[in-house]
This record gives C-alpha cells, structure tokens and sequence, in this order.
C-alpha cells in the first residue's frame, strides 16, 4: 500500500513560523481530499493548547486535529522545512520534517500513529527525508520504508 504519494509532500519549504508549517502539511491534507478545510484550523487550536508536544522526536511535528475538526478519511501529507523551524519544544526543535495527518475516527487515529513511529525508528529515516529534492522523491522515501 502506498502510504504517500508526491501530491501528499512537499519539500524545502521556507516557512516564518511553526504555525505556517503546520498550515503547509494541513493544506495539503486538504488538497487531498483527506480534511475539510477547518482541519487546518483544527491542528493549530491543538497544537496550541497541549504544546509543543506534537514534535515527538528529534527534528520531526506530527500536527493533527480530533477527528470531529473535519477529518474525512485516513490520510498523511509530509512537508520538509529548509530552514528548520523551532516548535518551542527545547529537547527535539529544531523541526525539519512534518508530517500531518487525520484519522476519522480513534481506531485509525491510533493506527496511523503505530505506523508513523514504525517509520521515525528506522535508521536514517529523517536523513533520508532532508535529502529529498522532489515530492516524489520524498514519498519515494515513505513508501520504501512501509514496505519493509
């Protein structure tokens, strides 16, 4: 199963703000048909009342909303960030790579964030992304690591 594809990623964005770069994945969520647009709205509001938790890792934002913010089916988008981007959380920032997402109900939601920390445990997963230089490069880089 293709877990992105290059309509889903983009790369080497230059973004003021970690809020512009949560606006760039849930755009492309949007873009997608995977959210309505009051999802972006969504991942912020989120983002903004639990912290800078959604930077789970060194380097990487996993921005998302609730379900009932307009999520309409399982879906990524992924978004590298050149400059990275400070999120405010002092042991992972900077960011460099966001990927968002959406799950319409709980059951997905917990499934799509199984597969995102089976994808950040590979080794050189994040090097792999920073070195993409085309959004299909980048997908390229999701789908190969979901299929092993």
């Amino acid at each position: 199963m293709q877990l992105l594809s290059a309509e889903q990623a983009s790369v080497n964005i230059s973004v003021p703000s970690w809020e512009e770069a949560v606006r760039t994945a849930g755009r492309l969520l949007v873009k997608c048909g995977f959210a309505e647009k009051r999802y972006i709205e969504g991942m912020l509001s989120l983002s903004k009342e639990l912290g800078p938790y959604i930077v789970l890792t060194p380097g990487v934002a996993i921005p998302h909303a609730r379900p009932e913010e307009g999520a309409k089916k399982v879906g990524f988008a992924a978004v590298t960030l050149n400059p990275p981007i400070n999120f405010g959380n002092e042991f992972n920032d900077p960011v460099y790579l966001v990927i968002g997402f959406c799950s319409p109900n709980a059951e997905a939601h917990v499934e799509m964030l199984t597969r995102i920390a089976r994808l950040l445990g590979e080794e050189g997963f994040l090097d792999r992304c920073k070195a993409a230089q085309t959004p299909q490069q980048l997908a390229n880089v999701f789908n190969v690591q979901e299929k092993e």
